[in-house]
């Protein structure tokens, strides 16, 4: 089954009770039993319908074993990382979300669990960095915000190699570009909220594991935790996975278009992209994802100009977010990367003057007319 079948067909697609194409969205917090211990579904926080189609479907989508949902994809990634115990070790990447750098420097460091940050894109210094007590790599590729590269196949094999969990951020690419568990990743996770959700409608998130054993350890911290997303929805998001071959084709085109503009365009200075010819491993993105994605980032001389940009576009929505049907444009520096220190935003080369754009599904000729006016 082709990928833009699958969205549509994989999963609970059509409803096995009644034949609705649609799920039904079960509005339930408790359920019926036939006796003690005789039901089908116990209490929504350990397992609803609506969301169990969810969950079937991205596990579908991401050649794993079990799917979970969540209510953010920070509740996800949280909740893999209580898998870990005090003394234990992680591996990040270094340019990462800056949420998810808040949440391993802020709240991992209260339970004894030491994290390095490492250039995810550099196996030697991976290598390096695993120590006796290293029990995990967590990585994103490409990142956020330079979009960096990762080679994953190779990074597994080092974590085969070590004993350790391979965790991927997938948000950017999407199951529809790659699949990191067919790489040798265990453990996929997805701020759904994005591209996913597509529609700027829904907070969610999703992890997939490749692993019976590992899906039964996330199941029960999903329960005994209870971060669970809410069964309408869930269905939201099945709703918007059906549509994110379409969305993901066409968002590739505008923004292969776009970026040729920046490339060219004097006020602008770096360009980082997948899709171009000398962005580091360039090669390897290609040979691990069937396609580039739609975030790209660029610099301008200094805040200033990238304040008046942001100020002037009329296309690009200025938000927080990605992935979503309308163009948005932010400064990492001071929205999605602001919990990041400077310092540290600097040595990574988040610079003051870099915007990212997400591109959306507008016409890619008002979207390239509206950066022109901006930046001039």
């Amino acid at each position: 089954m082709r990928k833009k079948t699958q969205l549509i067909h994989s999963g609970a697609a059509i409803d096995k009770n009644v034949g609705a194409m649609s799920p039904p969205i079960y509005q339930a917090s408790t359920f019926k039993q036939n006796g003690v211990g005789n039901f089908t579904y116990e209490y929504s926080r350990t397992g609803n319908p609506t969301r169990e189609a969810l969950e079937t479907l991205i596990a579908d989508l991401e050649k794993g074993k079990r799917g979970f949902a969540f209510a953010s994809g920070m509740a996800a990634i949280a909740a893999v990382m209580d898998l870990f115990q005090s003394g234990d070790h992680i591996l990040i990447t270094d340019d990462v979300y800056g949420g998810t750098y808040r949440y391993m420097t802020k709240i991992l460091n209260n339970r004894n669990i030491d994290v390095t940050f490492t250039d995810s894109s550099n196996l030697g210094e991976v290598k390096e960095n695993i120590r006796p007590e290293t029990k995990a790599i967590f990585i994103e590729t490409p990142t956020n915000p330079l979009l960096k590269i990762t080679d994953i196949e190779a990074l597994a094999d080092i974590a085969k190699e070590n004993n350790l969990t391979l965790i991927v951020d997938n948000t950017f690419n999407t199951p529809y570009w790659q699949s990191p568990i067919e790489h040798g990743a265990n453990i996929v996770i997805h701020s759904a909220t994005k591209y996913l959700g597509g529609h700027s409608d829904l907070v969610a998130g999703l992890v997939v594991v490749d692993d019976e054993k590992l899906g039964e350890a996330v199941h029960f911290i999903q329960n005994a935790t209870g971060g669970v997303l809410a069964p309408h929805d869930s269905w939201l998001l099945i709703r918007g996975i059906r549509t994110l071959g379409v969305r993901m084709e066409e968002i590739e085109s505008n923004t292969s278009e776009i970026v040729e503009f920046l490339v060219n365009h004097p006020q602008v200075g770096n360009v980082y992209y997948p899709g171009l010819p000398d962005h580091p491993n360039r090669e390897i993105h290609a040979k691990q994802s069937g396609g580039f994605g739609g975030m790209v980032s660029f610099t301008v001389d200094n805040e200033e100009k990238a304040m008046e940009v942001l100020n002037k576009v009329r296309y690009f929505t200025l938000a927080e977010s990605l992935g979503a049907v309308e163009s948005l444009i932010s400064l990492p520096a001071k929205m999605t990367h602001a919990s990041i220190p400077r310092e540290r935003r600097i040595e990574l080369g988040i610079e003051d003057g870099l915007i990212r754009l997400s591109v959306g599904l507008e016409d890619v000729k008002d979207l390239m007319e509206d950066l022109q006016q901006a930046l001039d």
